[in-house]
């Protein structure tokens, strides 16, 4: 009976151990499978896009993207897969114990029903009781008698018992190795395929070098039309902020925020209460850019504020409002761009580089509310909603606010 307890103790701490190690596995197991959704984002959204131009910076920056990506895939691949070779020792270990516990106890069993063979008729254990020299020795040996025909019903039960254990563990071992001979295969098209991607990579980094000046005025370009929208979006919320101030009342000290309403504070309580649990702008998309000073991805030496997120999504997708509010105003930008602001409280949420626009200045807006039809570049193929987070006039980081993907 010592022997089962121990064995018992031992079998729940390896099971506890095995579940941690589960644990940790079922957590790469579904980055992984976030990584691959995000991979197939990259080549749908990225690259599949049809281009009227090629624009060699352009590209190289999706192809960093794709290899970043990529890179991390392969990584989870093979930290997965030697979390499950361990696991895979561990239980080809403990299916050897297993084997040979149960060997044993069909071995005791066995000779068990011999000896019980040997003494099994009625007679042998009537003359057993009656050669008792009394009454209380009679009495141990019947209780003896029990003892030993309920103990041989044990053995047999824990055979079986035993029998199943040994049974779901070679099961386990048998998916566990599948398992890892799909994530070897997995892992080695990772590979080949990330050689073809630097290949390309190359080819695009020796093409810029050629004509880095172009690129670099192109860029620059770029970089003045961003800044340009932003301080007009920034505008903007200045002006409502002094508008809300010219009502504040007679006495009281001028605010550089907001002056709001009860309704309005609530308002803005709630979107504060809902901070990282805020729904994305898009109903499917990847950030290509996200909030903050950060090196441009292709062009060394030059650095980029990204005043929020930059999501491409599919043609002809939807900006979603992410919270309750109302339009703070609506802006028209260069070529015939769109950017709609919604007002929450003394948060506003900016939907940049819209086509079509559903709202107008002062309608009132539901989470999830359409807002307008996102631009899709003629140039490029792409369709990028760029999202800003404002605090009154601070910039925030949208990510640290939205549902984690």
């Amino acid at each position: 009976m010592k022997k089962r307890k121990i064995y018992i103790s031992i079998l729940c701490f390896l099971l506890i151990s095995l579940s941690a190690i589960g644990q940790t596995r079922k957590q790469l197991e579904r980055k992984r499978k976030k990584l691959k959704t995000e991979m197939r984002q990259v080549n749908k959204l990225l690259f599949e896009t049809k281009k009227k131009e090629r624009n060699a910076l352009e590209e190289l920056k999706d192809f960093n993207q794709k290899i970043k990506v990529r890179k991390e895939l392969i990584a989870t691949i093979n930290l997965e897969s030697k979390i499950l070779q361990k696991e895979i020792r561990k239980n080809e270990k403990e299916l050897k114990k297993l084997n040979k516990k149960l060997a044993d106890l069909k071995t005791d069993y066995a000779d068990m029903i011999f000896k019980s063979y040997k003494s099994k008729s009625q007679q042998s254990r009537t003359m057993f009781l009656l050669s008792s020299k009394n009454f209380n020795q009679a009495y141990k040996r019947l209780q003896y008698m029990k003892q030993y025909t309920s103990f041989r019903k044990k053995q047999g039960k824990e055979i079986v018992v035993q029998t199943e254990i040994v049974k779901k563990l070679k099961d386990s071992l048998l998916l566990k190795k599948q398992v890892k001979d799909t994530l070897v295969l997995s892992e080695k098209k990772q590979k080949k395929s990330i050689e073809d991607d630097k290949k390309n990579q190359e080819v695009l980094i020796s093409k810029i070098k050629k004509s880095e000046k172009k690129y670099r005025r192109r860029l620059q370009r770029k970089q003045k039309e961003d800044r340009k929208i932003a301080k007009r979006i920034d505008k903007l919320i200045r002006d409502a902020i002094a508008r809300s101030n010219r009502k504040r009342k007679k006495g009281t000290k001028k605010s550089s925020g907001f002056i709001l309403s009860p309704e309005a504070k609530a308002l803005a309580v709630k979107f504060e209460l809902n901070k990282g649990k805020l729904p994305w702008p898009v109903k499917k998309g990847l950030v290509t850019r996200r909030f903050g000073v950060q090196k441009h991805p292709t062009m060394s030496g030059i650095t980029i504020n990204s005043t929020g997120l930059y999501i491409v999504t599919e043609k002809y997708a939807k900006a979603i409002s992410i919270f309750n509010g109302k339009v703070l105003g609506v802006q028209l930008l260069s070529e015939g761009k769109k950017v709609v602001l919604v007002q929450h409280g003394n948060y506003i949420t900016a939907y940049n580089n819209l086509e079509k626009i559903y709202v107008k200045k002062g309608d009132n807006i539901t989470t999830g509310q359409n807002l307008g039809q996102i631009f899709t570049d003629k140039v490029t193929g792409k369709t990028t909603l760029k999202f800003v987070l404002y605090k009154n006039t601070k910039r925030l980081n949208p990510s640290s606010w939205m549902l984690k993907r």
